[in-house]
């Protein structure tokens, strides 16, 4: 096993481990998901460069769009979820009570 791919591998891995383990707030399941995209660009990246075909070079840019768009509507939630419930909490966020 490669350095970089345990690297990679580990920060995907550490990535989910906090989204289990630690979802008190909203923000921190954000900046979890975060860095789980965070590292697949990463390992994306580096496998399109060590492959060196033209045509795999355009799927990290995609990925990385998506994240951007990830991102901003997960911010546009927690925003959202602020104001009507009044924290970022997640125990607040319970469907059946809708």
């Amino acid at each position: 096993m490669s350095s970089s791919f345990f690297t990679f591998t580990s920060a995907f891995t550490l990535g989910i481990m906090g989204l289990m383990l630690h979802r008190v707030h909203f923000l921190s399941a954000l900046l979890c998901l975060e860095g789980m995209m965070l590292s697949l660009f990463m390992a994306i990246s580096l496998w399109s460069t060590k492959t060196g075909t033209g045509s795999y070079f355009s799927i990290p840019m995609f990925l990385l769009t998506f994240s951007a768009c990830e991102a901003g509507v997960g911010l546009a939630l927690m925003v959202a979820t602020t104001r009507t419930h009044g924290t970022d909490h997640l125990k607040n966020l319970n469907l059946l009570q809708c």
